[in-house]
């Protein structure tokens, strides 16, 4: 297994995990790999420092914390990508633990206020004007960063 930095056009950091370097290329040549921050599709291999387990048994690797999607953390984060890790796992919390309403989302919403429906997390997409008016309704609701990328397992 092959652990590579990469970065998209807009220098965003993140590490992809390919069976080789062939398997990488392969990937790159077919448009398989984006960013998981914002989708871009150019993406470049960054220089790497081998990554080499001396001293540590495979116990106590395993017996580090899980995060709260069941996997357990590797590896080492780059400097200046620190936020873009508490972003993404931040995102994954809220993707696990909201129902997808799509173009719904006001609608639903608002229902959910009037009591009209019960009460459970959403997430959608809606217009800013119509976001506005939820908002000066007194409907809760949160702008989000577009990442279509987090619907998939990220590495």
């Amino acid at each position: 297994m092959k652990v590579l930095n990469l970065q998209c056009a807009h220098q965003h950091d993140f590490e992809g995990w390919f069976a080789s370097e062939e398997d990488f290329h392969q990937q790159l040549e077919r448009g398989l790999l984006s960013c998981p921050l914002c989708g871009d599709a150019q993406v470049r291999k960054m220089l790497s420092a081998p990554r080499l387990n001396l001293g540590r048994t495979r116990e106590e690797a395993a017996a580090r914390p899980a995060s709260a999607d069941g996997q357990v953390e590797l590896g080492r984060t780059a400097p200046g990508s620190e936020l873009q890790g508490r972003l993404l796992r931040a995102m994954r919390e809220v993707m696990q633990h909201t129902e997808d309403v799509g173009e719904r989302f006001a609608d639903e919403a608002r229902a959910m206020h009037h009591g009209e429906m019960e009460q459970r997390n959403i997430r959608g997409r809606t217009t800013p004007e119509v976001a506005m008016e939820l908002i000066e309704e007194g409907i809760e609701v949160m702008p989000l960063p577009g990442l279509p990328a987090l619907k998939e397992t990220l590495q």
